[in-house]
């Protein structure tokens, strides 16, 4: 079976009055990479990358370094061909961009792979542990009057949170670090008081704060029963990770922005997280999922995908949680205890809204798993148009 074509997409929708804001920048539109590779035989992968900063550098390292290798070429297994095309761009491509765009031709290749065997992803990586994942809500960003006038937004903050236990979440992920700690930590106190003592609260900083700082806000966090503490740091400060984790109980998430196995060991041999959180779309597709799963295991670390894209990126997540063990193994799961949680943000998406023909939804606070082979999706031609536009 041989490469057909290979096509890249640009998406952008733009979100308008429905923009918001982390710590270190506003989002004023969805954005993501998507390709698509076709066998001569008409089987469909595929991918996606490019949804962190402005996704044609990604698209372009797919087109004119990926593609040449790839087309009229006859398929190997997708960890063969990601092997190799690292091994290619190693000397310039660690991270970031080619990393990102081996991503995005890794999960299409595996969808073909599926396909091909007629399996679902998740049975060719470990099998399936689950057919539902529970999800965690992440809301209650900034929105503009929170930095003009956040006390104002206070009665608002409690409604958006409460809205996602009434949607049957049974956890809540928030932002801080765009404001004081102070006033971050009145809003800490509004959403817990609303969401009540039994909706798990995880708290994510995007890396805005320097290693004292965040110790200090995790002092503050620990009153409220705060479940973790994202990215309390920039990524590159593994002492401030470690430091940080040495002074609070709260479990410490990281690895959003890492990449490949060789990030991801540096941050266990750091002992800089209790939870790892690679993106699927960003740190090496399944390929290096498999291998990251491996090492966090072999030093007991949870492992918990970011999910940051369309509906494509949503999919390749629920595989990968779907083929995560038990840990530790007990006759009961509960989720984060010793059970995977899948990330449903509810700021509003339509690149994982309508990309999908049929959409990945909530069913009593939790995603079914897809079932069909390969990524068990089937992406709507008319939205690619509406967003979007061949790169």
């Amino acid at each position: 079976m041989k490469v057909k074509s290979i096509q890249t997409y640009i998406l952008r929708a733009p979100l308008g009055d429905e923009r918001f804001y982390s710590s270190q920048c506003s989002f004023p539109e969805r954005n993501s990479l998507i390709v698509k590779i076709e066998t001569e035989d008409g089987i469909i992968g595929w991918g996606e990358g490019g949804q962190y900063g402005p996704p044609e550098p990604v698209a372009a390292v797919v087109k004119h370094v990926l593609t040449p290798k790839l087309m009229n070429k006859t398929l190997q297994s997708p960890i063969k061909v990601f092997e190799q095309n690292y091994a290619d761009t190693r000397d310039f491509g660690q991270k970031g961009t080619y990393i990102e765009a081996l991503s995005a031709v890794d999960i299409a290749l595996w969808d073909i792979y599926g396909q091909m065997l007629n399996k679902p992803v998740h049975s060719l990586i470990g099998g399936s542990f689950r057919e539902s994942i529970f999800a965690y809500a992440t809301g209650c960003y900034y929105r503009g009057e929170d930095v003009l006038n956040y006390k104002a937004s206070l009665p608002k903050l409690a409604k958006e949170a409460r809205s996602y236990v009434d949607a049957g979440f049974q956890m809540l992920k928030m932002k801080v670090g765009l404001l004081s700690i102070e006033e971050d930590i009145e809003r800490v106190k509004t959403i817990r008081e609303a969401i009540g003592p039994n909706t798990s609260l995880l708290v994510d900083c995007n890396h805005a704060y320097n290693a004292f700082t965040a110790v200090k806000m995790a002092k503050e966090l620990e009153k409220f029963n705060v479940m973790w503490l994202e990215e309390p740091v920039v990524p590159e400060d593994r002492m401030g990770y470690r430091e940080v984790r040495s002074s609070t109980n709260i479990p410490i998430a990281g690895g959003e922005c890492e990449f490949t196995r060789f990030g991801f060991r540096d941050l266990f041999l750091g002992g800089c997280v209790d939870i790892a959180q690679p993106d699927i779309c960003v740190s090496g597709g399944f390929s290096e999922w498999m291998k990251i799963q491996a090492l966090a295991s072999s030093f007991g670390v949870t492992v918990i995908p970011h999910v940051w894209g369309s509906g494509i990126a949503l999919s390749a997540a629920l595989h990968v949680l779907a083929s995560i063990p038990p840990s530790p193994h007990t006759a009961n799961t509960v989720p984060l205890q010793n059970e995977p949680i899948v990330e449903y943000d509810r700021n509003p998406n339509p690149l994982r809204d309508e990309l999908l023909k049929t959409p990945i939804t909530l069913q009593k606070g939790k995603v079914l798993v897809p079932q069909h082979p390969g990524l068990g999706i089937e992406v709507n031609l008319d939205a690619i148009s509406k967003y979007g536009s061949e790169f």
